[in-house]
C-alpha cells in the first residue's frame, strides 16, 4: 500500500469532515438550546450560499459586500424563524416541532428560488484549488489549498462558537436553557432571547457552510442535501454536543473517504454516499446516545 496515498485520502477526508461538522453545529446548537431538530438547517445552507451570489448578479456588488449582506440576511431569518414559526409552538409535542421544521425546509427553499432563482450558479472565493505546493513537494502528497483554507475558516468559526457559550453571559445562559429549561426560568434567565440568539447564529453557521459548500460544488438545490451528510455526524458525536459534531464530522470524513478507496473497488465502487449511513446504523446499535452523548438509562 503507497502510505502517501494513504495519507492523502486521510488527510483530504478529514478536511472534508471539518465541513461536514460546521453544518452539523448547526442542529446541535439548535437542540440544545430549545430541544428541536431543526430539519430546516440545510434549507438555510442552500438560502445562504443562493443569495449571495443573488445578490452579486442582481445589484453587481462584490464579493466582499455582498457576504456582509448574506450574514445579516441569514441571521434576521433565523430569528424570524424562531419568533414567527417556533415559538408559537413551544409546549407542543417534538413530533409536532419536528413537522414544522420539515414544512419550513420546503418553504425556505420554494423561498430562495423565488427571489434568486433556481439556475446552478458559480460562487467564485478567493481560495485557489489547487495542490499545496509545501505537501506536494517534500511528501508527494496531493492535497487541495481551497479544502486546507476552507477547514481552517470552520476551525476558527468553532473556536469562536466555544469561547461565546463558555466564557460570555450568553453562553452562560445557553447552557443552563439546555440543562432545564424550567430552572432557566426560575433563575430570570429569557428563553425567547436566548432562542432568537441562538437562531441567529445557527442562521450565521449556514451561511458559512453554504459559501464553502457553494464554492467547491456549485451553488445548486443539491446543497440542501449536505444536512443529510450532518445526521450521520450528529448519530456518532451525539446531538447535544458540539465537540462530539467535531469528532463525528472527522470520523464520517475519513471514513467515507478511506471506504471509497479501498472497499469500493471491491463491491463496484460509489459506496461513499452511503457509507456514513452504514457506519451510523452500526453505531446506533453499540452506543446511541452517541460518543458525547448524555447515555439514558430506561427503566422497564
Amino acid at each position: 500500500m503507497n502510505i502517501n496515498f494513504f495519507f492523502e485520502v486521510l488527510i483530504g477526508g478529514l478536511l472534508s469532515g471539518v465541513m461536514y461538522a460546521l453544518v452539523a453545529i448547526g442542529f446541535v446548537l439548535i437542540y440544545k438550546a430549545s430541544g428541536v431538530f431543526n430539519f430546516a438547517q440545510g434549507a438555510m445552507v442552500f438560502f445562504a450560499a443562493l443569495t449571495c451570489v443573488g445578490i452579486m448578479d442582481k445589484f453587481g456588488l462584490s464579493l466582499w459586500l455582498a457576504i456582509p449582506l448574506t450574514m445579516l440576511t441569514m441571521i434576521v431569518l433565523g430569528m424570524a424563524i424562531e419568533r414567527v414559526v417556533l415559538r408559537p409552538l413551544v409546549n407542543q409535542p417534538e413530533i409536532t416541532l419536528f413537522m414544522a421544521t420539515i414544512g419550513l425546509t420546503f418553504f425556505i427553499e420554494g423561498l430562495a428560488q423565488l427571489m434568486w432563482g433556481s439556475q446552478v450558479h458559480k460562487l467564485d472565493l478567493p481560495i485557489e484549488d489547487v495542490p499545496m505546493p509545501f505537501l506536494m513537494e517534500h511528501f508527494n502528497i496531493i492535497i487541495s489549498q481551497f479544502d486546507v483554507v476552507a477547514a481552517g475558516i470552520c476551525a476558527l468559526l468553532v473556536i469562536c462558537l466555544a469561547l461565546l457559550f463558555s466564557k460570555t453571559k450568553v453562553g452562560r445562559a445557553l447552557r443552563a436553557v439546555a440543562d432545564d429549561h424550567q430552572a432557566a426560568l426560575a433563575v430570570g434567565i429569557p428563553l425567547q432571547r436566548i432562542w432568537a440568539v441562538v437562531w441567529g447564529v445557527a442562521g450565521l453557521v449556514a451561511m458559512v457552510a453554504g459559501l464553502l459548500w457553494g464554492a467547491r460544488n456549485g451553488v445548486q438545490f443539491a446543497l440542501t442535501f449536505i444536512a443529510l451528510k450532518a445526521l450521520p455526524v450528529l448519530i456518532l458525536g451525539g446531538f447535544t454536543s458540539v465537540p462530539g459534531a467535531i469528532v463525528g464530522g472527522l470520523i464520517i470524513g475519513a471514513s467515507e473517504k478511506l471506504a471509497e478507496v479501498y472497499l469500493g473497488p471491491m463491491v463496484g465502487g460509489g459506496i461513499e454516499g452511503w457509507f456514513p449511513y452504514v457506519l451510523a446504523l452500526l453505531f446506533l446499535l453499540v452506543r446511541p446516545e452517541g460518543l458525547f452523548g448524555e447515555k439514558i438509562i430506561r427503566r422497564i
